[in-house]
């Protein structure tokens, strides 16, 4: 069988003399052993063809890898957020007032995520807190909550990402 796949390889049209070289020649078996030790490696055409198939999946899983670190990026500030919430009640319990970025971080050793900046506005009855991250290639870059302060019944306390 390997005389017959060797004829359709090569394309050779000779059907009858390549079934049987070892018949009509005796060298015929020396010289199909150098064929098959000298023929090492791929083709160009083989390479070419596992690069373009290499470049499509390349193409295909990329962006979805971008993307996927942008949602990554997107939960840390909503992180961020939730914490800056959780400081926010300790320090409220603690001085009976709501506290600026600052004074969560002095007393509650707060720290954002890398790449995460937040401002948080108090007043005597509330505080709104906004995370941004300018990281996020695309998409929603920032988070905020506002917790009392005016804010509607189904607001307050809600974390919003517009």
């Amino acid at each position: 069988m390997a005389p017959l796949l060797q004829l359709v390889c090569r394309g050779n049209a000779r059907l009858g003399s390549d079934l049987a070289p070892e018949a009509e020649n005796p060298n015929a078996t020396e010289r199909r052993s150098n064929m098959l030790r000298n023929r090492k490696g791929f083709t160009l055409i083989e390479l070419l063809i596992v690069v373009v198939i290499i470049g499509i999946l390349a193409a295909i899983a990329i962006p979805k890898f971008a993307a996927t670190k942008d949602k990554a990026k997107l939960a840390s500030v909503k992180t961020d957020v939730r914490n800056s919430e959780t400081a926010e009640e300790a320090y409220f319990s603690d001085y009976a007032t709501y506290g600026t970025f600052t004074q969560l971080q002095t007393a509650s050793n707060f720290n954002l995520s890398s790449g995460n900046t937040m401002t948080i506005g108090t007043n005597v009855s509330g505080y709104t807190t906004t995370a941004t991250n300018s990281t996020i290639s695309s998409g929603i870059t920032t988070c905020h909550v506002q917790v009392a302060a005016g804010a509607t019944s189904g607001d307050d306390g809600y974390i919003r990402c517009p």
